[in-house]
């Protein structure tokens, strides 16, 4: 399969693979890992999500350009029919566009090996991004007539600073694991073997935490990053206000009080 998954306790790791072609996506997989992030988005049992891509040379190299060829109908007729047609009719970037999926939950991005084009739009898209000591970043869209699609350019001058991302994005050129780290493009820089190690403890830390903070942060750092810093600080003090009298927040204050361990049921 294009797309697997599997549990880790409350964590879902899912892979990308087509390692035959550097796990580039062709609209069989986009539409494929959409409806799998759906799934995650919807189910309760689940708190953290890892993407990450089989093998150690590809996280994700973006679409398979030998199967994603302008189609026979137009653009605006894709760009205004509903979500599964407009797909079909070649307005396949909707497949992988993930903010558009509104999940609430933290997703973590362990990239292994090339994350390119729409697969560094892919990793940008997560909250988190955790990489191999082999990993490279780019955006080549430049370099065969077209421009990222997914919010590549947007995402990347919030991630990094605006000169490195012009330099990236109008030249096309890739940026390797340590610079990346330097930047700040990525949290983590591990071994290619601990990756997924990594990435899973990293989601293990996350699950200890109150379960409504976590749904919390993740909303503030979605919708406050465009606001004013006045309006921003207002919609903290609201959820915090939300969160006050939370049974969880009582007891993370007893667990702290007699020194152990909380236990949270998000409630």
């Amino acid at each position: 399969m294009a797309i697997e998954t599997e549990r880790a306790g409350r964590t879902l790791v899912v892979r990308l693979n087509r390692p035959e072609a550097l796990n580039a996506l062709d609209v069989e997989a986009m539409r494929a890992l959409n409806q799998v992030l759906r799934d995650f988005r919807d189910d309760p049992t689940l708190a953290v999500g890892i993407i990450t891509g089989t093998g150690d040379r590809a996280f994700c190299t973006g679409a398979d350009l030998k199967k994603t060829l302008p189609p026979q109908t137009s653009f605006a007729q894709a760009y205004f029919a509903p979500y599964e047609q407009s797909v079909d009719d070649g307005l396949y970037v909707r497949a992988i566009t993930l903010s558009e999926l509104n999940i609430g939950k933290p997703l973590i991005a362990a990239v292994n090996g090339h994350a390119l084009g729409g697969g560094a739009e892919i990793a940008l898209d997560c909250d988190l991004r955790i990489a191999s000591e082999n990993a490279t970043f780019g955006l080549p869209e430049a370099r065969w007539a077209s421009v990222p699609a997914v919010g590549g350019v947007s995402k990347l001058l919030r991630a990094v600073p605006r000169a490195v991302a012009m330099k990236m994005i109008l030249t096309g050129d890739r940026i390797g694991a340590e610079e990346a780290h330097r930047v700040g493009l990525v949290s983590d820089l591990v071994p290619a073997e601990d990756l997924l190690p990594a990435a899973l403890k990293l989601a293990d830390r996350i699950t200890a935490n109150g379960p409504l903070a976590i749904k919390s942060l993740k909303a503030l750092a979605d919708r406050t990053q465009d606001m004013p810093l006045t309006q921003s600080v207002a919609v903290e003090q609201l959820l915090w206000g939300v969160l006050r009298d939370t049974d969880d927040r009582v007891e993370g204050r007893t667990a702290f009080a007699e020194r152990r361990p909380p236990e949270y049921h998000g409630r």
